[in-house]
């Protein structure tokens, strides 16, 4: 280690690098990321690169991932961006590099050796490749499978008047006949796959700032707490505090790249969530003979192709062809006559301007600062911010493609036509935002935020249940101190629920089940018998609902249990369910089909919220394999809450496996002091054997905050 560079952890295992440059700064964020989490950033590029089958493992689920990421290309295309960096922060990351490389040298990860791998130098280009997967995975995706859902819909003979109820708004240009033409492969990644290797997972965020004017302290509250996939370890977040002389920024990074994605500095604070926006688009393209057909000059334009080869360990290489044109990558093959869909997605060859903006938050002092910095980020994001003047702030991020009047980009049009063609990005001060709004609080929850910008980029929000239910909350407090906004983040109160007894209570008969429900309070805590009811019932809603008019039982069962169709996008369900009429009740009255699914919710002996809600966290590499004695996995653990409450608890089964969306990452800061208070679901380090593997752990299930306090003298353990 250089001896001009600090590295130290506090009490609580945050590691903190203290350094007179910026680049000796950044090299040992590189070298702490390394040192605490190498197993994981090899895994991650290698994952990212494509080069599963050649460096772990041959298999043919192996083989399919690779494709994907083949498929995308987000190793690829780099150069360019590498060369748009400023020369600063190419400096800065080249440092980066540097402090990684010198962990690596010394002392790769044992795992990768189990399976017979030397790490190769780590290099800018890689950190690109993160942020573009980091930036879509599950998130723009989770908006891609939504729109091939739709196309399967309509050619699994779905009427265009349920279409038209169940996606309002969103069917500019829709033409049944021809989607019902579009061949739809097999998958090239099958569902969930990809989610058995150590991708992080995400699904949805809260964040929330509240002005001075209404908190204990008269200084603004940021919150976040972003809920990814906890049941794997190690946690996807890594905590740290960089001190340069007077300055520091700390927060929440993610290994590999040299950025404070949640935190605060000196005089402002920022958090995150996913804003949804749709940033992806598929056209439908006419082919033959490895062409496409554009009206414009009545010609057949040649697909360019992209050969990649796969190499495989102990086995054959695999060489695939990809057939790209200005829409994407096609999803067939164009010398087979035929109509497929091309798929492009706006931030697929991003990261430059990313990272010339984000890495600029080291000096931003205020929110107006931070929002016109964070607001050019290529990729999709909420993000709120107050600074140590009083002020709050929101700003949506990402390049929000401009399309033709009455298209919303949810439906797939006709490649051919150039007016269906993207017709350049809205700037980031078109994208909603809001600067000191007059209510003295704001908030996002994946909801729909539209309304904040002349942009409305947003066509498949979230429920703004959660959203509302912060809102609630801030409301009916005059002074807000940090330890309230601690409880609020274990909020398992559900608006959801609370909408849907409204309706139901009335038509519940008089039995001992039927009683427990109207006496519920309405709250997804683990002893709670009223949410295992009203789940139970809501389950049964949609298989009366969606599963006898539509779609059928056994698809609405298989969207529920393998995709996030119901998970993402219940909101549009929820529309429906709550509706006085549908088309979708068929002949029956609202009353009616509630009444049928309460009888069936009803006829089960029922049990409390965390039976059965339990879940192992489990090593990334080892999946549960080894014995449990060794220590990899750690659990049970109860998951409270639900899909529509503050603190979201999800648990299912996808792809084979228990999958759970959890708050991965709380943390909470006062402008009023240089603190944060948080906690993780897991440990600083991804290291087994290390005392920092799972030292959070019975913080982040009992609900207590660690502090980090930046600029205060402190007892300094040595990192090991």
């Amino acid at each position: 280690m250089k001896d001009n560079i600090k590295i130290w952890r506090d009490l609580n295992g945050t590691p903190h690098v203290e350094a007179e440059s910026a680049t000796d700064l950044y090299w040992g964020m590189g070298y702490v990321h390394a040192f605490d989490r190498g197993m994981q950033m090899l895994l991650m590029r290698i994952l990212g690169q494509g080069r599963v089958s050649e460096l772990l493992d041959a298999s043919e689920n192996s083989l399919n991932i690779d494709k994907f990421f083949r498929k995308v290309n987000w190793s690829g295309n780099v150069d360019n961006q590498l060369k748009q960096l400023s020369r600063q922060n190419l400096d800065t990351m080249v440092a980066y590099c540097a402090g990684v490389n010198e962990v690596f040298a010394k002392k790769s990860p044992w795992e990768m050796k189990l399976l017979g791998y030397r790490p190769e130098e780590w290099k800018p280009e890689d950190m690109i490749t993160l942020s573009r997967m980091i930036g879509y995975l599950t998130l723009v995706q989770s908006q891609d499978e939504i729109e091939r859902l739709f196309v399967e819909l309509v050619q699994g003979g779905v009427p265009e008047e349920y279409l038209q109820e169940l996606f309002p708004g969103n069917l500019g240009g829709l033409d049944m006949e021809l989607l019902k033409k579009v061949t739809l492969p097999e998958r090239i990644m099958p569902a969930g796959s990809l989610w058995n290797l150590p991708i992080p997972r995400m699904m949805a965020s809260n964040n929330w700032v509240i002005s001075g004017k209404k908190t204990k302290s008269g200084h603004p509250i940021m919150a976040n707490d972003p809920h990814l996939e906890v049941n794997r370890l190690p946690n996807v977040w890594c905590e740290m505090v960089l001190q340069q002389k007077d300055r520091y920024i700390a927060g929440g990074t993610m290994p590999g790249l040299p950025v404070v994605l949640v935190g605060r500095n000196n005089d402002i604070a920022w958090g995150v969530t996913y804003s949804f926006i749709d940033a992806i688009d598929s056209w439908v393209e006419n082919c033959k003979e490895g062409k496409c057909y554009r009206e414009e000059g009545d010609q057949w334009v040649q697909f360019t192709t992209r050969k990649e080869i796969i190499n495989r360990k102990k086995k054959d290489p695999v060489e695939i062809v990809f057939y790209e044109n200005d829409h994407g990558v096609l999803d067939g093959d164009p010398t087979v006559e035929g109509y497929y869909l091309a798929t492009k997605w706006a931030a697929g060859t991003s990261g430059a301007v990313t990272f010339n903006s984000i890495l600029k938050m080291w000096d931003a002092k205020t929110v107006e600062e931070g929002m016109d910095l964070f607001g050019k980020v290529e990729t999709g994001w909420d993000i709120v911010f107050s600074d140590i003047k009083g002020n709050i702030g929101f700003q949506m991020t990402g390049l929000a493609p401009k399309r033709r009047e009455g298209i919303s980009g949810f439906i797939p049009l006709p490649g051919w036509k150039k007016e269906n063609d993207w017709q350049g990005f809205y700037n980031h001060t078109e994208m909603p935002r809001i600067f000191n709004p007059e209510k003295g609080y704001f908030s996002t929850a994946n909801n729909d935020l539209n309304e904040y910008g002349k942009a409305s980029p947003i066509n498949m929000p979230m429920g703004s249940y959660r959203a509302d239910r912060i809102d609630q909350l801030i409301e009916s407090r005059e002074s807000i101190s940090v330890e309230d906004v601690q409880k609020m983040h274990f909020d398992v109160y559900s608006l959801q629920a609370e909408y849907f007894m409204k309706i139901l209570e009335p038509l519940l008969p008089d039995t001992p089940n039927a009683e427990i429900l109207k006496q519920w309070d309405r709250k997804y805590d683990r002893d709670s018998k009223g949410a295992n009811l009203f789940e139970e019932f809501y389950k049964e809603l949609y298989l009366e609902v969606f599963g006898i008019n539509g779609l059928g039982e056994a698809t609405v069962t298989f969207l529920a249990n393998e995709t996030g169709a119901f998970i993402d996008f219940y909101d549009n369900f929820d529309r429906i369910l709550l509706s006085e009429k549908s088309i979708w009740f068929g002949n029956r009255s609202r009353n009616e089909i509630y009444g049928k699914a309460v009888e069936k919710a009803l006829a089960i002996k029922p049990k409390r919220w965390g039976d059965g809600r339990t879940f192992l966290m489990t090593h990334i590499l080892f999946e549960g394999k080894l014995p449990k004695f060794l220590g990899f996995d750690k659990g049970p653990i109860t998951g409270i809450g639900s899909r529509a409450t503050i603190h979201q608890g999800q648990i299912y089964r996808s792809a084979g496996r228990d999958t759970t969306f959890f708050p991965s990452f709380r943390v909470i800061t006062d402008m009023g002091s240089d603190e944060l208070f948080s906690n993780i679901a897991g440990g600083p380090s991804d290291r087994r054997f290390s005392k920092w593997y799972c030292s959070e752990l019975d913080n982040w299930v009992n609900g207590k905050y660690k502090k980090t306090s930046i600029n205060q003298n402190q007892k300094k353990l040595q990192m090991k």
